[in-house]
């Protein structure tokens, strides 16, 4: 038994109300999706759409770098190497060089070179040099501002130097460690001592310990999970993990039995006697006792000649070898 409902006939031609708005939605898509098209294809074919860059220049702010250079050729000549020039890839490689860290110089060219109507970071305060450069440098150096570099009053350009670099690298004004010792003259007296690392002879810079940006170690050293990593990333055969850690190495670090710059003593020891160097925490007594020594042996024969693997062992708490 047939149980649907009956099926009205419509005309040919004719269609449901329902159906009406149904059908004009239809034609706003596609016309709209048209015009995306068109869009599309102008953007492919080179039409750009407005930059900042051209918005202030339509304002008549900002001049231009060829403008710049008729003025200050030196500091044009070359700049085309330098790491700054790709700022001119912003905007929609519309944007601008001189006047990203100069400002507009509309002003200036107007007042004849007038130099208070221009940013020059040699004339501005460090706080206002930082500013400028943090505006773009912010993600990598996130800690200057807490660092005892800008807590001195030292700005960016106390370092480094656009126009006049020495080392391309990292514009800086003069290599390392020469550009470290100009401030830090209580340093490097160490690097001449008998025993010291080999930072006058260029195999190690400053920088592979010190952040000299800034971090939250003391003295700017670099921040790692191990800060015995500064160390162990070069002295690779006292790293570790070991099976018997010898305690001291992991409360108090390398620092505890070494200096890190330079000494008089072998190994960078804090003292030049390593009998004595261990007494500070294992008293002398223990030579007599423990070891069943004299008590005067200990200045005979060093602590290492038998615990050897002072740093850890895998095979011995004793770290004998």
């Amino acid at each position: 038994m047939h149980r649907d409902r009956p099926v009205t006939q419509l005309p040919i031609g004719a269609a449901p109300r329902k159906w009406l708005g149904l059908r004009a939605c239809l034609m706003l898509m596609l016309g709209a999706s048209v015009m995306c098209a068109t869009a599309l294809g102008a953007s492919k074919n080179g039409t750009k759409p407005a930059s900042a860059k051209a918005a202030a220049t339509a304002s008549g702010e900002y001049v231009g770098a060829d403008t710049c250079t008729t003025c200050h050729d030196a500091e044009g000549k070359g700049f085309a190497s330098n790491p700054h020039t790709k700022m001119v890839m912003l905007h929609g490689d519309s944007g601008v060089t001189c006047e990203n860290c100069h400002g507009p110089g509309k002003a200036h060219v107007d007042g004849g070179g007038d130099v208070s109507k221009i940013f020059n970071p040699a004339k501005a305060s460090a706080q206002a040099v930082n500013d400028k450069c943090l505006s773009c440098h912010a993600g990598t150096h996130p800690n200057f501002l807490r660092s005892p570099h800008a807590k001195a009053g030292m700005s960016c350009v106390s370092c480094h130097s656009v126009h006049a670099a020495k080392e391309q690298a990292h514009l800086l004004k003069a290599a390392q460690p020469t550009l470290c010792f100009q401030c830090h003259t209580d340093v490097k007296p160490a690097f001449s001592m008998p025993f010291h690392h080999r930072v006058n002879e260029g195999l190690v810079t400053c920088s592979d310990c010190h952040d000299v940006h800034g971090s939250f170690e003391n003295n700017n050293l670099k921040t790692t999970a191990d800060q015995n990593m500064i160390c162990t990333k070069c002295h690779t055969d006292v790293r570790g993990p070991f099976v018997f850690e010898h305690a001291p190495v992991k409360a108090e670090g390398c620092l505890g039995c070494h200096t890190p710059h330079g000494s008089q003593n072998a190994r960078l020891l804090n003292m030049p006697n390593i009998a004595v160097l261990c007494n500070q925490c294992h008293s002398p007594v223990s030579a007599a006792t423990v070891h069943g020594m004299g008590a005067g042996s200990s200045a005979i024969q060093p602590c290492i000649s038998c615990h050897t693997m002072i740093h850890g062992s895998n095979f011995s708490p004793a770290f004998i070898r």
